[in-house]
């Protein structure tokens, strides 16, 4: 699935060119069923060949050149809910998937759901009464049906195709966007506006995640990701202002997700109660007339037949459109776009292919020249690990750290440069860059410098811990100091870095590398004026090992001099901790 999500892996192929077409017709709304007439005759002629596909089967062949006999069964149809209704053919205020009317919407169980046959039973119906050639009467007809007036859908022939099934909940708009019209809508309520922007505004900036300066009330132009990273901290920001009875999911609820619903509709009320549920002009409503709310009890039911719903979302699609349509049309000039769009394609696919077979010979001579190269005789540029590490399918290639620190180990002794800015340590890569943010600070300037009176002794309690237990000692983080304030260390300077890139293995793949994450450990400076110290997940305990074994352990903050410390309900293992100075000592002169 990270792959087909990967818009950038060339995973889709433009089928076809759909018309768009002006109709003439004097109604407004008889325009728009014909267009809906249009719609579904043109994915009958263009998707013919994948329903015969689906009844007889077909010889395909895989990456590797073997032959499979296989069936295509519709398996998904991402569209948001207008466009499923109107390719469901159903009218009114219902929707794609299930039978449930506009007040059954906000009822807590999963109604019945929406069949090819019910449906082609209704069309039948409508047909026998009026003529379906007659567009006008035939949609009064087929109004009284609860249907849109389209005499002939384009998935009814198709083997197995359920409307219930193949129109899977998709997270962009089901789940994300419900998410910033409702929810967040009532805990802005409930919280206050100029609270709940005022809370978002002085959180801690953190790379890769966008930070609210200016709020969440009057957001404009809000993408998946902004309505992603609100999720992120909402909860966090809301939980102390708004009632227990409006925001309370126990941890048992998080591990299923129709419990966690069948608890929203017991407490639901509990939102009308506080004035919390409000529509356009600021008025409170009574009731659950949300069609989100009611295609969320259908979440269950998609999982089971069509797997997880994040692979089903129109976020990537909606990109595909733009990648595949819309930036050719751009290229083009402006006249008789359909062959113009196939010809950017062509040259677009060769440039592809070319780029494909350069980097995999690429790749071949470099693992080539790594496996016949002797470590003693010959030096391996570290550079040579970029070659092995872009990916052609991905616009922006990954760092991988892992193979930069095993090919230096490689290398002949005294040919490594010094000092080291790449370690791994079991799961987990750490780099810095080359040059330092401070080069030269005494350990006095940085204990004022960084507000850490207990700096001196705390290096001195490593030294004396690395030279009693060894390397692979799992020092104490937050214990009282040993060493006095006056200790002696065998330095007096220390560099000093503000940024580090922290890169990780996939959880289920070790093999894969994640992107590296840049955790900052930053003094003042604008627009952070408090300074800008990220948190980390450090392990206290060899027996765990993150992520496998979970969060576990002490979470530690410090405050100036002192040390706030909170015991997790789970066994010690893992810290949640602080960065607060980054360095390596510069020895003496003399040493």
């Amino acid at each position: 699935m990270k792959i087909w999500l990967k818009s950038s892996s060339n995973a889709f192929v433009l089928t076809a060119l759909l018309p768009v077409s002006k109709f003439i017709h004097k109604k407004k709304r008889m325009r728009g069923v014909l267009e809906d007439h249009l719609m579904h005759q043109c994915l009958d002629i263009v998707l013919e060949p994948l329903k015969q596909a689906a009844q007889s089967g077909i010889m395909l062949s895989d990456p590797i050149g073997h032959s499979h006999y296989c069936f295509t069964p519709l398996a998904s149809y991402i569209a948001d809910t207008p466009e499923a209704m109107m390719l469901v053919s159903v009218g009114g205020k219902m929707l794609p998937v299930t039978m449930a009317m506009y007040k059954q919407f906000g009822d807590p169980f999963w109604h019945k759901p929406q069949t090819k046959s019910t449906t082609l039973v209704q069309l039948a119906v409508a047909k026998s009464r009026t003529d379906p050639n007659d567009v006008e009467v035939f949609f009064c007809e087929a109004q009284k049906l609860q249907l849109n007036g389209v005499k002939k859908l384009f998935w009814w022939d198709w083997l197995l195709a359920e409307p219930s099934c193949f129109f899977t909940p998709e997270s962009l708009h089901h789940i994300h966007k419900e998410f910033y019209d409702h929810d967040m809508k009532w805990l802005i309520c409930a919280v206050g506006e100029s609270e709940m922007d005022f809370c978002f505004s002085v959180l801690q900036p953190m790379t890769s995640y966008r930070h609210f300066r200016g709020g969440i009330s009057k957001l404009k132009q809000v993408t998946g990701h902004c309505q992603w990273d609100i999720q992120q901290y909402i909860i966090v920001v809301s939980a102390d202002g708004v009632p227990t009875d409006l925001l309370h999911v126990d941890k048992e609820d998080l591990k299923c997700i129709s419990s966690t619903l069948a608890e929203f509709h017991t407490k639901k009320d509990a939102i009308i109660a506080a004035g919390a549920h409000w529509g356009s002009g600021n008025r409170v409503i009574n009731n659950w007339y949300i069609p989100k709310l009611e295609l969320m009890e259908s979440i269950i039911a998609s999982i089971h037949n069509s797997g997880v719903i994040g692979q089903w979302s129109a976020d990537v699609t909606e990109h595909a459109h733009i990648a595949e349509v819309k930036d050719p049309a751009r290229s083009s000039n402006n006249n008789n776009y359909d062959p113009q769009i196939c010809r950017y394609h062509d040259c677009a696919k060769m440039c592809c292919q070319f780029k494909l077979a350069t980097g995999i010979l690429d790749c071949k001579e470099s693992t080539g020249k790594l496996e016949d190269s002797d470590p003693d005789d010959e030096d391996t540029d570290v550079n040579d690990a970029e070659d092995i590490l872009i990916t052609t399918t991905r616009s922006r290639p990954i760092m991988n750290y892992f193979e930069i620190s095993k090919l230096l180990q490689c290398r002949e002794l005294g040919s490594v440069p010094l000092p080291l800015h790449s370690f791994v340590i079991k799961c987990t890569a750490l780099h810095l860059a080359y040059d330092p943010s401070i080069w030269n600070i005494t350990v006095d300037e940085a204990t004022i410098k960084f507000a850490l009176p207990d700096l001196q002794p705390a290096i001195a309690d490593f030294l004396q811990w690395e030279a009693t237990y060894g390397h692979a000692h799992i020092h104490v983080i937050g214990s009282p100091r040993r060493a006095g304030p006056t200790t002696i260390l065998p330095f007096d300077e220390i560099q000093v870095w503000f940024k580090i890139c922290v890169q990780e293995m996939e959880l289920y793949d070790a093999h894969a590398v994640r992107s590296a994450q840049m955790l900052n450990c930053a003094l003042s400076n604008n627009p952070w004026t408090l300074n800008r110290y990220d948190t980390s997940i450090v392990e206290t305990d060899a027996s765990h090992t993150w992520p496998n074994s979970g969060l576990s352990g002490v979470i530690s903050v410090w405050i100036c001099d002192k040390c706030l410390t909170s015991n997790l309900p789970f066994s010690t293992g893992h810290t949640v901790a602080q960065i607060r100075l980054i360095m390596r000592p510069i020895g003496k002169s003399s040493t």
